[in-house]
């Protein structure tokens, strides 16, 4: 399947031997119980919704459903949302509006002249590599620092802005920056009026960085179900329970691939703003899926076509094997799903 029609298709359409609820379809349960034995202990719970409804619900090695839980770089994409949301009250004008129009301390750094566009594609252009440790803008000089604004505006470019995708977390930083920026107040404050309090989340917890700026990059704490009602409100495109929590256009935007990133990622096609997209082949037919994603394992998946969101939390972080069991997981479930509902 080429590039455009992955992008066409995205388009269009308890304890660990028992769960803590068992409801709704007796099959999908029966899939998730399948992981009760997992050799890796890191597992930590699995919610799907069907049509807005908890349909299978499991936990894992002593985790239980009011748990927090950190997302890591899953919370990316929550920060592209509330960028969105941030657009549609009109805090920014859009996504081509420069880093400095917002931090006006950015103008002349690297960063400055980025447009909101390349920072949400990682195309920034910032010499910054997350997996090298000499990297100017490597994640953990970024969190070391006792200024990190201070840091962020000394970080070189290594490529003009818009070539080049490259994933780091000095890139969603700058994002987070942005939104506080913007909006006149943290993002966590802004998330907890404009987001989680319309979706009902009451439990949640974001850190934030040295500087007092909440980290746009992750290091946000919520439970498997605020996850997947956070999946249900973008496969409902931006509404949830009737109301409109993000603008339907903003949704689309997010969501739709606009680099083909396969080549460097085995678990997705493509990359939109700060979300994920792979057309799975399930029983030999395309499912595509839109997702957020960690290295942990942390995930939220929005299928559209079968009217589905799976939310995984997982600990599995810096392991492979944590990705590879979550996409596992989705498969299992898909395909127990059949046809479509």
């Amino acid at each position: 399947m080429t590039f455009n029609s992955i992008r066409a298709a995205v388009l269009l359409g308890a304890l660990c031997s028992t769960p803590s609820l068992a409801r709704g379809d007796a099959s999908l349960n029966a899939v998730l119980a399948r992981w009760d034995h997992d050799p890796h202990p890191d597992l930590r719970g699995v919610v799907v919704m069907r049509n807005g409804r908890i349909v299978a619900e499991r936990y894992y090695n002593g985790a239980r459903a009011n748990a927090l839980h950190d997302i890591r770089s899953a919370g990316k994409s929550v920060t592209a949302l509330l960028m969105g949301i941030a657009i549609d009250q009109h805090k920014l004008r859009g996504v081509d509006d420069q880093v400095a129009d917002h931090w006006p301390e950015a103008r002349g750094s690297a960063i400055g002249d980025v447009a909101i566009n390349d920072v949400l594609t990682m195309r920034s252009g910032l010499a910054a590599f997350d997996e090298d440790p000499a990297s100017p803008g490597n994640e953990d000089k970024l969190d070391a620092a006792l200024d990190p604004l201070a840091f962020l505006l000394t970080v070189p470019r290594a490529y003009p802005p818009g070539s080049r995708y490259r994933y780091n977390s000095a890139t969603a930083y700058t994002a987070g920056v942005v939104v506080a920026k913007a909006t006149g107040q943290t993002m966590a404050q802004f998330a907890r009026r404009s987001l989680f309090t319309p979706l009902g989340i009451r439990d949640w917890n974001w850190a934030s960085d040295a500087a007092g700026y909440t980290k746009g990059q992750g290091n946000l704490s919520l439970t498997t179900r605020a996850l997947a009602t956070i999946g249900e409100m973008v496969r409902g495109a931006g509404r949830y329970h009737g109301r409109r929590i993000v603008s339907a256009g903003w949704i689309n935007e997010a969501l739709t691939p606009k680099i083909a990133i396969s080549g460097s990622d085995p678990y997705a096609d493509g990359y939109g703003y700060f979300w994920y997209s792979k057309v799975q082949q399930v029983n030999g037919k395309p499912v595509p899926v839109s997702f957020a994603s960690d290295n942990g394992g942390n995930k939220i998946y929005v299928v559209p076509s079968r009217h589905l969101v799976v939310a995984i939390t997982s600990s599995a972080y810096g392991h492979g094997y944590g990705q590879r069991r979550s996409q596992d997981i989705l498969r299992a479930l898909l395909a127990a799903g059949g046809r479509n509902q």
